[in-house]
């Protein structure tokens, strides 16, 4: 098979170099901004703000081990998709290369799976966004902020991918911009040389002077990797953004290189500041959450606020995402056969309008659920959802064995972006996701997360492995 034959079927219909207007009726209508932005505010989720107190108070300083370990993995599985995203990208981004590497069946499989978690998400964060709303504006009830959110980010989506690009691209800045001064302005404060600070700044002193820096034992960086990882998820959006973009070979190449420093400031950088400003055991880390607590020692006037405003930004950045990416998901199913055909159907200004008002019907529903039933039916799809962000990752590792085999065969001049250490990097990234899969089944806070998960993914494949088998017996006859 010639390199543009298995380009074709990759993903990179024309054979060229996929930098200018995709092919598959979707509009490149995301500038280079754009894509930075979603690359730099991709890994900033409101689980940062909201769930790293509790992974304080479970850890200790040693929290700062789980999100090393967490992030190396989300780096090493990001570069495994650079590495095939600048070699074709594509919308069905990893969905797409398992389709090809590994068969019908591994693409069909993730592609829903990874839907499915989005349009959860949908539903969880909408909830989230509406209890801040509700907050300042009680008159609208809880249900009708939901809705009211809900709404408005659909209109946005439905206009125009340069709407949801520029939604993103103010929505990532603020939370860049936010987590930036939150760490220059605690770093001076635990140096004691912020003027005007009301903490006195005990340098890196409190990373060991409440019980050591590992005061719960070395089990607690596992309990610790179980409660950050999912505050990960999202990283792998530009790779599907992508395809819409002026350039979107450069685009992620920049993204894959940078991963890096992103994670290292934006994660372990703001973590390490609450660290040093607080005790890890101080009561107010898992009462008012670790940055409001962190930002109080210092003496901000309404701390709890200025984090509100933060959190609706993330919130609402992870809603306008979560719509963008489980639409381009459905989107590429729908065009590889394995979807209804509608969704494959883009309007004119090329946005794939069923695939995204399909998605928001599933939310809607979700949303409707978590007020009506939200200890049956939507606590079995967030616990059948837990699990999926890991089952992605592994599913990449996978991918990337075989498609780097394919390339080098067939299309070596497309390796602009490389794997370190292959295979060996990439089987140690499988064995580590496993193990966390692993223990999350041994750790009975979570073992029913895992398994609901497990059980979704088992009907999601049999399906997935039937229909392959008859597709294939339909071409034999």
């Amino acid at each position: 098979m010639s390199s543009t034959t298995t380009l074709q079927k990759a993903g990179d219909p024309s054979g060229n170099s996929g930098d200018t207007q995709p092919s598959d009726g979707l509009k490149a209508g995301l500038k280079n901004r754009h894509l930075s932005m979603i690359a730099i505010g991709g890994v900033i989720g409101a689980g940062l703000f909201v769930g790293s107190g509790g992974g304080i108070a479970k850890a200790g300083p040693a929290i700062l081990i789980s999100y090393l370990l967490v992030g190396a993995m989300v780096v090493f599985v990001m570069r495994m998709l650079g590495e095939m995203a600048a070699a074709s990208p594509n919308s069905g981004s990893f969905s797409a290369y398992a389709d090809r590497a590994l068969g019908r069946w591994a693409g069909f499989s993730i592609g829903w799976l990874y839907w499915f978690f989005w349009v959860v998400v949908l539903a969880v964060e909408a909830t989230a966004g509406a209890k801040i709303l509700e907050g300042w504006v009680p008159a609208v009830p809880q249900w009708g902020w939901a809705l009211i959110v809900m709404v408005v980010l659909t209109i946005t989506n439905l206009g125009s991918v340069s709407s949801y690009g520029e939604f993103e691209f103010w929505f990532a800045g603020i939370k860049v911009v936010a987590i930036g001064a939150f760490v220059i302005v605690g770093m001076l404060a635990v140096f004691g040389v912020l003027p005007g600070s009301d903490n006195p700044g005990a340098g890196f002193a409190h990373l060991t002077d409440a019980g050591g820096f590992m005061p719960n034992g070395w089990g607690s960086i596992l309990t610790g990797v179980l409660m950050v990882v999912f505050s990960f998820m999202g990283s792998e959006i530009v790779t599907l953004a992508a395809g819409e973009s002026e350039d979107p070979r450069r685009a992620v190449t920049k993204a894959t290189n940078s991963v890096i420093w992103r994670i290292g400031v934006f994660y372990l950088g703001s973590i390490f500041i609450v660290l040093t400003l607080l005790p890890w055991n101080d009561k107010s880390i898992v009462d008012k959450g670790s940055y409001v607590a962190a930002l109080d020692s210092i003496g901000i006037a309404h701390a709890g606020q200025i984090m509100n405003v933060i959190v609706l930004t993330a919130v609402l950045s992870c809603l306008n995402s979560g719509m963008y990416t489980a639409s381009r998901m459905a989107f590429s199913l729908g065009e590889r056969g394995d979807a209804p055909k509608v969704f494959a159907k883009v309007n004119k200004k090329g946005v794939p309008t069923a695939a995204i008002l399909g998605s928001v019907v599933f939310g809607f529903a979700a949303v409707y659920f978590n007020y009506t039933s939200p200890d049956t039916v939507f606590s079995f799809l967030l616990n059948s959802s837990g699990a999926i962000a890991l089952f992605v990752w592994l599913v990449i590792c996978l991918t990337q064995l075989r498609m780097r085999k394919i390339l080098v065969r067939e299309a070596p001049e497309k390796l602009t972006v490389k794997m370190w250490l292959f295979p060996y990097l990439t089987w140690a990234t499988a064995a580590m996701i496993t193990f966390v899969l692993g223990y999350m089944v041994y750790d009975k806070d979570n073992r029913e997360t895992v398994m609901l998960s497990l059980l979704v993914a088992a009907v999601v494949l049999v399906i997935g492995v039937v229909r392959d088998i008859r597709r294939k017996a339909a071409a034999r006859a």
